[in-house]
């Protein structure tokens, strides 16, 4: 009975789809020897060979492993975030007679003194109680989410419908599937320099290049746009612009960026616009949207709830399609499709109250989040414009300031890394070291905290400057004269 057991299997046809029929054979009874007289179960057509306890024979016998050996796969091993490479090697040991303040984490709820509005809590309340939004939502979002989102960012020189409107779990997840749908392993990217630190670990992770194009300093982080054009080649699949910044706070005019649309459609290269921030500008600073600019080159916008609304938790993203002259086609949006069924995106129920919270947040809400960080901003920069050796450059939006060490005064350091570690170890204040962007002898200050810390920080960043400051040499020459 066990002998005949053994030679008992199951054909079982498979389309991709599902099981489709099932046939009890004789395994000995094609040309003696199985299946397909080889000892093959899998056939081109589909065809499987399954025992009968419905395992899988495999198509050669292998060898059994004789030991143990479980690798992490390349994509793994090819996954780094710059910031946590760097901040993870520090030795972040504050001076216990000093509270620390942390100006390092791009999170605006961290101290608790940026709620979000009322009106958005409400909506979610709202969307809970209904109990309409506990189950899986579509991969790409409601239909009705999508199209407040639509409505929302349509303008007449940019307009959205819904089928344009990709909602995923965080602007993150949107950055992730636009990478995705547009490269393959070996193509490369332009990213800014100075510029947000995922965008190289996502290309990374997939076998794609990154080149970085610089922004200038002196010009209020523009982009060099001789730097970015000459790094285009023919395997470069997309350039990100992020807009307003991260790290640096900066916005771009509108004709800085059309400069920069006009080299993208020079080299028929699509736009990736990281948006996240978009109208977090100071009073008086117009911020327009790259596709508003656009009249032939298709863009990507990314963007989501979580800076503009205080709420980087709840994981609500977008993607917005803007296909100038149908370029994309039917082929990229059925792409984005397919990636965002890899897993059921953002959370169902932020995007019941989406809607609500798009249409509902009071003017006063934004403007007040606008106000705070514009007067922290300048708290900073005119604290820290006095300080030799620190060069900071005042921003235009978002949440961050950029300031710029002048290390040939420093040389109790090494580099920008060597000296934030002892400014946590001396004065307890974190600021994150520029090189976490590609950006040496920098560093970031994040202006979410409240107003009397960042007076506090800056007073204590002063102090340590004047402690380790040395004059150069032929500054002291020049003062000996």
């Amino acid at each position: 009975m066990t002998s005949r057991m053994e030679n008992k299997s199951y054909l079982v046809q498979m389309n991709g789809n599902g099981v489709h029929g099932k046939t009890t054979v004789n395994a000995k009874s094609l040309n003696g020897t199985g299946v397909n007289g080889k000892g093959v179960g899998l056939h081109g057509n589909g065809i499987h060979h399954v025992s009968v306890n419905g395992t899988l024979y495999p198509a050669k016998a292998k060898s059994r492993r004789q030991r143990w050996e479980v690798k992490p796969s390349e994509m793994a091993n090819n996954t780094l975030n710059p910031i946590r490479a760097i901040v993870d090697g520090m030795k972040l040991t504050p001076n216990p007679d000093k509270p620390m303040i942390a100006l390092s984490i791009g999170d605006p709820t961290v101290f608790g003194n940026l709620p979000t509005d009322g009106a958005v809590l409400q909506a979610m309340k709202d969307a809970i109680d209904s109990q309409k939004y506990n189950g899986y939502a579509p991969s790409v979002g409601y239909l009705k989410s999508r199209q407040a989102v639509a409505n929302f960012y349509s303008c007449p020189e940019a307009p959205l419908e819904a089928e344009d409107v990709i909602l995923t779990s965080g602007c993150s997840q949107a950055i992730d599937l636009v990478i995705s749908v547009l490269c393959n392993p070996g193509d490369n990217i332009l990213v800014p320099c100075p510029g947000f630190s995922l965008y190289k670990t996502l290309a990374a992770s997939m076998g794609i290049e990154i080149k970085l194009y610089n922004l200038l300093p002196e010009k209020s982080w523009e982009v060099d746009l001789q730097h970015l054009e000459s790094l285009i080649d023919e395997r470069t699949s997309c350039i990100i612009v992020t807009n307003p910044s991260n790290p640096c706070g900066s916005v771009f005019t509108k004709e800085h960026l059309q400069k920069i649309i006009k080299v993208a459609s020079k080299h028929c290269v699509p736009i990736l616009a990281d948006e996240i921030y978009n109208d977090m500008v100071y009073p008086g600073v117009s911020s327009p949207t790259m596709a508003s600019l656009s009249s032939d080159v298709p863009i990507l916008a990314c963007g989501g709830l979580a800076k503009r609304w205080l709420v980087p938790g709840w994981r609500l993203g977008w993607i917005l399609i803007h296909d100038r002259n149908d370029i994309f086609g039917s082929q990229i949006r059925q792409g984005l499709v397919k990636l965002s069924q890899r897993i059921l995106g953002a959370c169902s129920i932020v995007q019941g109250a989406l809607e609500s919270i798009l249409n509902n947040t009071p003017q006063s809400f934004y403007s007040k989040t606008i106000d705070f960080l514009k007067t922290n901003s300048e708290i900073c920069f005119n604290e820290l414009s006095t300080v030799p050796g620190l060069t900071p450059v005042m921003p235009s939006g978002a949440m961050y300031l950029m300031v710029g060490i002048d290390m040939d005064h420093f040389p109790d350091f090494k580099n920008d890394v060597d000296f934030t570690e002892r400014l946590v170890t001396e004065q307890s204040v974190f600021c994150l070291p520029a090189s976490a962007f590609e950006y040496p002898n920098y560093f970031r200050i994040v202006v979410t905290v409240p107003e009397e810390l960042m007076t506090d920080a800056c007073g204590r960043i002063r102090e340590f400057c004047q402690r380790h400051y040395r004059p150069r040499s032929r500054d002291s020459n020049d003062l000996d004269q």
